[in-house]
């Protein structure tokens, strides 16, 4: 997961309250540290985002291949 599809999928899933729960909720996952901040500091965007699914309860189906665009056809 890049990070621009860390941020589609945190859009897609928390709207508007996406950007507060990334620099907000701490995540006791990544030593307390916020998404951003775990980010920041080299942790791979695919874990922080599975971290911020299971923080807030997020359903397994909802979790996986979050954030990809879909293929082009044609």
């Amino acid at each position: 997961m890049r990070r621009s599809e860390f941020d589609r999928a945190v859009l897609d899933e928390f709207g508007s309250r996406g950007a507060y729960l990334v620099s907000d909720l701490v995540l006791s996952e990544f030593g307390d540290r916020t998404a951003t901040q775990a980010i920041a500091a080299g942790e791979p965007p695919r874990a922080v985002w599975l971290a911020l699914c299971a923080e807030m309860d997020v359903p397994l189906a909802r979790r996986h291949g979050a954030g990809r665009l879909e293929p082009r056809r044609g």
